[in-house]
């Protein structure tokens, strides 16, 4: 093993530039990768000269193993599920769905009752469409008017839509598709035994602090119900398609979900040895061959609908990059192994008697800054999936403790940033300034993150 000061300025130097890269708001595949490999040819070296030619293709090598690794696994659903969502827009169901469901709205007469609501609405749709800035810019040309309309204020309506994409429990999602893959188990299990039981007590804690919040800010800022009145602004034209249309369409974007649950509560009911649980990959596969059917009988036209099923591959193209990124990560994780860092800090972990909560706050913590300072807030989270496994080995916790809690952070603490993408979208739909909205989001997100910490504690250290 290579001297110990060596090592650690190899990692730390490593660490500042993949930081800085995030930071500058840069695409860090290629410095993830570089830099991996780069640390392997330092262990090459520092630990005597490789013994065949072959050993110096050994970081290339690396490659391409990371690629054989994360393709048939995380990789493939990643691939699937981009291209069951872009499949969705191309035919319009995710327009659709969001009509059906912000329908209802515009009977409830009041405001903030409807801030929870519609924060636990948005977060619903984010099955639907899991971009945030995506989902925000849908929820601006739809809700926003309906919002306001019923006299909610534009600070308040812009704070609750900038933070509808946040925790929602979905196997669908890439980010928990790569955790629970990298856990070694199905991802419903993941998502339904242990991401749900923190998540959704989250949800509920954070809408409740939006009530109160929103209200309290109203107030300070001197905004009340009378000078609502009249900022009426036009409520977005009305979907013209028939009933049947709309209920049929608006469920296809969820269909995947609502067959694993399906089959997720026959399971309760049944013997271990007859249950069946589909895979994700399987019920999108089949949710998009029935969407395909569907359009085949609506429209009488096999020429034109095969042609729009091109959109299903090349959103899986699109979803592409999610992939790259977690190889890149893979080869990074691999370069700080072959220095021999992990193992060290796996030793010096064991060795110092520390509380099992203490590790997963300083990646929170760190995670928190990163995100507030970047606005990014799933690209340090699959840079440090492959982190996962070795971290809660050397500190002997469940690791489970370390990936729920870091990635909870990067979702709830995105629309804290002036900088991230949803909050410039909303601040500039709405002509509010950036910071005013993240006074909205600050206090609902940070008491969210608090008590997701210290349920995830209570859950998987204890």
């Amino acid at each position: 093993m290579m001297h110990i000061w060596i090592m650690y300025g190899l990692a730390f130097i490593s660490v500042v530039i993949v930081v800085w890269m995030l930071l500058k708001k840069m695409d860090i595949k290629m410095t993830l990768l570089s830099v991996g490999m780069v640390l392997v040819f330092f262990s090459l070296l520092l630990d005597g000269a490789p013994n065949a030619m072959l050993d110096w293709f050994a970081p290339f090598t690396l490659i391409v193993d990371q690629f054989k690794s994360v393709l048939p696994r995380a990789g493939l659903i990643i691939l699937i599920l981009g291209g069951y969502t872009t499949y969705m827009s191309k035919i319009g169901a995710n327009e659709v769905s969001v009509h059906m469901l912000t329908k209802p709205l515009l009977r409830i007469k009041s405001v903030y009752m409807l801030v929870p609501i519609v924060f636990l609405l948005g977060n619903f749709l984010s099955l639907v469409i899991p971009s945030a800035a995506n989902l925000a810019v849908i929820l601006l040309a739809t809700l926003y008017p309906v919002l306001r309309r019923v006299g909610m204020s534009s600070l308040t309506a812009a704070g609750v839509i900038a933070t509808t994409a946040t925790i929602m429990p979905t196997p669908l999602g890439g980010d928990n598709v790569a955790m629970a893959m990298e856990l070694g188990m199905p991802v419903t299990e993941y998502v339904f035994h242990h991401h749900a039981m923190i998540s959704i007590p989250t949800l509920l804690v954070v809408a409740v602090a939006h009530y109160v919040w929103q209200r309290y800010m109203d107030k300070k800022e001197g905004i009340s119900q009378a000078n609502l009145a009249q900022e009426v602004v036009d409520v977005s034209e009305e979907l013209s398609y028939g009933r049947l249309f709309r209920i049929v369409y608006s469920v296809l974007p969820m269909l995947p979900i609502l067959l694993l649950l399906l089959f997720y509560a026959m399971n309760l009911r049944l013997p271990q040895e007859q249950q069946v649980m589909p895979s994700v990959e399987v019920v999108s596969i089949l949710s998009f061959f029935l969407a395909l059917l569907i359009q085949a009988v609506r429209y009488r036209n096999l020429a034109m609908v095969l042609e729009e099923s091109e959109a299903f591959f090349k959103g899986m193209g699109n979803a592409m990059g999610i992939v790259a990124l977690l190889v890149a990560a893979g080869v990074f994780v691999e370069g700080l192994k072959s220095i021999g860092l992990m193992q060290h800090l796996e030793q010096v972990m064991r060795s110092t008697a520390v509380p099992g909560f203490t590790l997963p706050l300083i990646l929170v913590l760190f995670s928190a800054l990163i995100v507030l300072l970047s606005g990014s807030g799933l690209a340090l989270f699959y840079a440090m999936v492959p982190l996962v496994i070795p971290l809660s080995l050397a500190a002997g916790i469940n690791p489970l403790a370390i990936s729920i809690p870091v990635g909870f952070t990067g979702n709830l603490l995105r629309a804290v940033s002036p900088v991230a993408a949803v909050v410039v979208i909303v601040a500039g739909t709405t002509q509010q300034d950036p910071l005013k909205i993240v006074r909205r989001t600050a206090v609902p997100m940070v008491v969210g993150v608090v008590f997701m910490f210290i349920l995830s504690m209570m859950r998987f250290t204890v």
